[in-house]
């Protein structure tokens, strides 16, 4: 009996310990860095920037939770084969090793490279931590686009990346709480006893920009900030498509009215006779097609 309320205390303990190395990290300890080469959009520079935490932020988590009871083991390996993404800055792969974490006999194995010994050990070192859960909910981060003052591998931000980002966040959250337009179908009738709908003529909305004609993606709406009323109104979000719709011409315009009156004064169609309450109900093969 005793050895089994020890065995269960062990294996609370163990849990705790595990619980411990996976609480999100203290607020101010992470950091941002740029990822690639920035990218020219409308005369502007932007670059991708990524999470991340110093290597005496994942000591600090294990000497606090396991002081003693973790070992590190580092294996060089030989150099990865060059990378081919135009993307990537230069040297920024050259030396890997492998990190072996040991943490109350349970080890976890994982690689890192860099283009020195020092950045890889250290890249190899944080990314096995993360197989114990230290600094895992910096991958569940979105994407951070912040604009630089240039094109270069090394250009500065123009804001701290951290405000950027939860600038962004802070507005998708409120895009997402706000209340949904109700749907054609879902409006209340005038039977149900509410007051009849005001009809309104109001603007397209981001809902109703169609999609791109070329390859069906999403569009952005140039409608309100162009500056040259004969711009596209709507482009393709896709760089590497150049699907465009643009404004419609004042000819065309006019002969769709010309259209509509025509047919506003062409003689109507006699409208079909009216069925009276007391008529007996229309049978299946009594519906008029």
């Amino acid at each position: 009996m005793i050895a089994r309320h020890e065995a269960q205390r062990e294996q609370t303990t163990t849990a705790d310990v595990w619980a411990k190395l996976a609480a999100p990290l203290p607020p101010g300890v992470t950091a941002w860095r740029q990822d690639g080469r920035p990218i020219e959009r409308d005369g502007k520079y932007f670059a991708r920037f990524v999470a991340y935490v110093d290597a005496n932020t994942v000591r600090d988590r294990l000497d606090s939770v396991v002081p003693g009871e973790w070992n590190l083991t580092l294996e060089l390996l030989p150099p990865p084969a060059a990378a081919d993404d135009d993307n990537a800055l230069p040297d920024q792969q050259r030396c890997a090793f492998k990190a072996r974490l040991q943490i109350l006999g349970v080890v976890r194995e994982d690689v890192g490279t860099g283009r020195d010994y020092k950045q890889a050990a250290t890249d190899a070192f944080k990314r096995v931590a993360v197989r114990f859960g230290i600094a895992h909910e910096l991958y569940d981060l979105k994407t951070n686009w912040v604009r630089v003052d240039g094109p270069g591998p090394y250009a500065k931000p123009l804001e701290d990346p951290q405000e950027a980002y939860d600038r962004r966040q802070a507005r998708a959250a409120a895009a997402e709480s706000a209340p949904a337009a109700p749907a054609p179908g879902d409006e209340p009738s005038e039977s149900e006893g509410s007051s009849p709908a005001l009809r309104v003529s109001r603007p397209l909305i981001a809902s109703d920009v169609p999609p791109c004609p070329k390859c069906g993606g999403k569009m952005w709406d140039n409608r309100l900030g162009k500056r040259n009323p004969k711009a596209p109104d709507f482009k393709c979000r896709d760089r590497n498509c150049d699907g465009v719709i643009w404004p419609p011409r004042p000819n065309a315009k006019r002969a769709a009215n010309a259209e509509n009156d025509a047919e506003s004064d062409a003689p109507s169609a006699p409208s079909a006779p009216s069925v009276s309450a007391s008529a007996a109900p229309l049978g299946s093969d009594d519906i008029p097609f």
